[in-house]
């Protein structure tokens, strides 16, 4: 079992920066494939970013590739999201996911059936 908590979501201007955090609690953070998806109102959740159980593979929707960093710390046993240049359309829910599964390629890490265990969220409001 796993447990995770986001943290660093906010009411934030457009054109500036925010880093989220995902806590993890419980079994082996090292073990676990790690992701990012968000849900803006009146629309479903959607891929973010992704990186592999062992760190060096990460995976990022094409829209969104270039301004979300997406990085984990398994010392800590978090994973960050880093996103820059923020625009009003990033609004939304921003859950961490962590998975179970040792696949690691794309069309596998981008998929939310992949992911065993959800964050509660966590709310990032862009202001224009």
């Amino acid at each position: 079992q796993v447990q995770l908590v986001e943290s660093g979501g906010g009411l934030v201007q457009a054109g500036g920066s925010l880093r989220l955090s995902c806590a993890a609690s419980g079994e082996t953070f090292s073990t676990y494939n790690m992701a990012w998806f968000r849900q803006a109102p009146g629309k479903e959740r959607e891929f973010v970013a992704a990186v592999a159980w062992f760190g060096s593979t990460t995976y990022y929707a094409d829209s969104m590739e270039g301004r979300f960093t997406i990085s984990r710390d398994n010392a800590k046993n978090t994973v960050y999201l880093r996103i820059y240049s923020l625009k009003p359309e990033d609004t939304a829910i921003y859950y961490c996911a962590a998975g179970r599964g040792r696949g690691y390629v794309r069309q596998y890490l981008t998929s939310d059936g992949v992911y065993d265990y959800w964050g509660q969220g966590t709310q990032v409001t862009v202001s224009s």
